[in-house]
């Protein structure tokens, strides 16, 4: 309980977590102000993720098949002067207004796999939206500097997220 008071009061929550083979794990939350059908839609638009993501270079949908979505994705990743350009495509299923569910199927990891969960109650008025990821670089990069990396850039991608859902939210 006291986890959805913070999120209601504005908080972003992260966690990351440690796996075998230097495997970084890392979820985070945010309430977003908005109906499912709005978060759904800013998290869906794929071939806008670049116009409204900080870090997201570029992202195309390059395929639509057996109920999958094959995305093409450039982005930044690092902090400072060790900020690196990743490309990857992702093999994207989803459950409408429950669940985005990812894995990589080529690129910059060996692995990049996770999911977006909406989360509605009728307590209150909004969307809490859920993201969980297990992530390892195919460069060079110790756990400690990857989970520094997500702890940094998180809260902006799921803030970026709640701006847009909660725009489309109040307009028609």
């Amino acid at each position: 309980m006291q986890e959805h008071n913070r999120l209601l009061s504005g908080d972003i929550l992260i966690d990351l977590s440690y796996h075998q083979d230097d495997i970084v794990g890392v979820s985070g939350r945010i309430f977003i102000k908005a109906p499912p059908e709005k978060v759904w839609k800013a998290l869906t638009d794929y071939d806008n993720l670049s116009n409204t993501l900080p870090k997201v270079v570029a992202s195309r949908t390059i395929e639509k098949k057996n109920g999958a979505i094959i995305l093409e994705q450039t982005g930044k990743t690092g902090i400072l002067i060790f900020e690196k350009t990743v490309n990857f495509r992702l093999k994207i299923y989803e459950e409408y207004l429950h669940r985005v569910s990812f894995e990589q199927v080529s690129g910059d990891f060996h692995v990049y796999q996770g999911e977006w969960l909406l989360e509605t109650h009728r307590e209150y008025e909004g969307t809490i939206l859920h993201y969980r990821a297990k992530i390892k670089p195919l460069f060079f990069a110790p756990p400690i500097l990857v989970s520094f990396v997500q702890r940094q850039d998180l809260p902006g991608i799921l803030s970026a997220h709640k701006k847009r859902a909660e725009t489309n939210a109040f307009c028609h």
